[in-house]
């Protein structure tokens, strides 16, 4: 493995923060009105959808063949705010585990109150779900698919005291 040169890396950092970066009163508004769905893979169904609406209480909201490949399954869960998580399995395809690789998914961050965030984290327990809690507003986990997710209890916009949006 090479060395990494923070320095530069923190210098190349704040060049792109510099050049690109608006103040929140100077930046245009987004051409987007938000995220529809993120579509993931799932290995089974019925445990797919078992986790996402039993222990994290996401309502599964529809399930539809897939247009793109017969037999197979897209179906969606409700994550708040007119937003989508989706998901995709493909019988009789051999899509191998789940892999975080370049390009690739690393993990969804779901907003939730702290109060729901408390009671998730409890249902994690329950249901035996490994899980690293990370600076006292956000667990990170793996869904029975192999995706990390993350639960936060910070408002939307706001990451660990900071403003992101």
């Amino acid at each position: 493995m090479t060395e990494i040169d923070l320095a530069a890396i923190d210098a190349e950092r704040a060049r792109i923060r510099d050049t690109h970066l608006q103040a929140a009163d100077r930046r245009p508004a987004s051409s987007a009105r938000g995220l529809h769905h993120a579509a993931l893979l799932a290995r089974d169904v019925e445990e797919t959808v078992r986790f996402y609406q039993d222990v994290l209480g996401f309502p599964l909201t529809e399930i539809v063949e897939n247009r793109d490949y017969r037999g197979s399954n897209h179906f969606f869960f409700d994550i708040g705010n007119g937003n989508l998580l989706a998901f995709f399995d493909f019988p009789g395809l051999d899509v191998g585990p789940y892999a975080e690789v370049l390009g690739g998914l690393h993990h969804l961050a779901i907003s939730v109150e702290p109060a729901t965030w408390e009671r998730l984290r409890a249902r994690l327990d329950e249901a035996g779900v490994e899980y690293v809690r990370e600076s006292g507003t956000s667990i990170y986990f793996r869904d029975p698919n192999g995706a990390r997710l993350e639960l936060i209890a910070d408002p939307l916009g706001q990451m660990y005291g900071s403003t992101v949006l």
